[in-house]
């Protein structure tokens, strides 16, 4: 509550000098004691913890005209800030309905009103007072900015991808990653409907506006998994590591079964030992110790999970150097390694997989869209001794 007193008092020093701005050219004295009356009333509200009592004096007092309407704007916009969507809205409209604002004035009002609505979840009004403005070429950008906003959460990608276009034109920031994600949701939309002709054509599409688009790849293999076709799956999932290596985790198990199928076991080990020389996780370690334990035993398998724990400590690689011995240990010793066993696998189960590298966001499923800061591609698999 102080907070908010403390913020209204620049609200009510700007309106004191509006008005006796105003008073030096209308009937100085009757006007001054007008002012004089309503002014320290206000105040009167304000410290008596009255606010909206003092609002309305406020806004009484701020008159509609070119020396006010930067002040009703402010007054709006810190309303909307604090959740006051009603009173925010109030403010806006009431500039709107001036006839003496400027073309300018009026476009800021209708900003300004656009972003009260989508805060109400008005989403179709805001829409309609940003496409106006854009049809005026007034507030080009942050109308563009606001109407994407819609069009993501309404999941209108045809629209979302026409508007990031013009945006990416006229705020010289690229919107091609973000573009071809929308091409990337219209995909798997299609997915859904089993029309693979049509994904696999936005795909394409997606890898024309971002080359590095690892989650168009990531679907792309999957398809030609599902079509049984693994040497253009492997092609698409080797692509990834390419796009972006931080995702590897994301590939490696399909990439196993890819080989499999090829019956080619021994080129997965040697695919894992390059991997292992460019990666630093510990997922295409735990692959190859799984492989050596099957292949060559546990004792070899247990010396190359060791050596690579030295290198890249890892609560993942113990987790699996623990298992490997628990197998040929007996009595106390067995006992002890299954607690230790237990303390690692309860350890993991509470922490996150994934993490946003713009909010911080963290999570056990990987979003292409980050649920907190809505940010595309900056969800990636967490690194370090407690992730990858």
């Amino acid at each position: 509550m102080y907070d908010f007193l403390w913020l209204l008092l620049p609200v009510a020093a700007a309106s004191g000098w509006i008005a006796a701005k105003r008073s030096l050219k209308k009937s100085q004295q009757s006007r001054s004691r007008d002012f004089s009356s309503d002014y320290f009333q206000g105040l009167n509200f304000l410290l008596n913890e009255q606010p909206d009592k003092a609002i309305e004096v406020f806004i009484r007092m701020l008159e509609v005209d070119s020396d006010t309407v930067e002040t009703h704007l402010a007054l709006g916009n810190l309303f909307r800030r604090r959740g006051e969507v009603d009173r925010a809205i109030r403010i806006h409209q009431n500039l709107i309905a001036r006839p003496t604002l400027s073309k300018m004035q009026r476009s800021a009002a209708l900003l300004e009103l656009g972003q009260d609505y989508m805060r109400a979840g008005w989403l179709d009004r805001a829409e309609s007072l940003f496409d106006e403005l854009l049809e005026n070429n007034l507030h080009s950008v942050p109308a563009l900015r606001h109407l994407l906003d819609i069009y993501q959460q309404e999941k209108e990608w045809d629209k979302a991808i026409t508007v990031a276009r013009r945006l990416d034109n006229e705020s010289g920031q690229s919107m091609k990653p973000m573009i071809a994600q929308f091409h990337c949701e219209q995909a798997e939309a299609a997915l859904k409907k089993g029309d693979e002709n049509i994904a696999g054509q936005l795909l394409k599409r997606a890898l024309g506006f971002d080359k590095r688009c690892v989650r168009a790849s990531l679907l792309q293999g999957r398809m030609a998994m599902r079509a049984d076709n693994c040497k253009v799956a492997l092609k698409a999932f080797r692509q990834v590591e390419e796009q972006d290596i931080e995702y590897l985790p994301e590939i490696l198990d399909q990439v196993q079964q890819c080989y499999l199928k090829l019956d080619s076991v021994e080129s997965f080990k040697e695919y894992l030992r390059g991997i292992i020389g460019r990666y630093s996780g510990a997922t295409p370690v735990l692959m190859l110790a799984d492989l050596l334990s099957s292949t060559q035993g546990d004792v070899v398998a247990a010396e190359f999970v060791t050596e690579q724990v030295r290198k890249r400590p890892s609560i993942r690689g113990l987790g699996r150097l623990i298992d490997l011995n628990l197998r040929n240990s007996t009595g106390k010793g067995k006992e002890d390694l299954q607690i230790l066993r237990d303390l690692v696998q309860q350890l993991l189960s509470n922490k996150p997989v994934y993490k946003c590298s713009h909010c911080g966001f963290a999570g056990k499923s990987l979003h292409w869209q980050c649920p907190g800061c809505k940010e595309w591609n900056t969800v990636k698999p967490i690194h370090g001794i407690e992730g990858e």
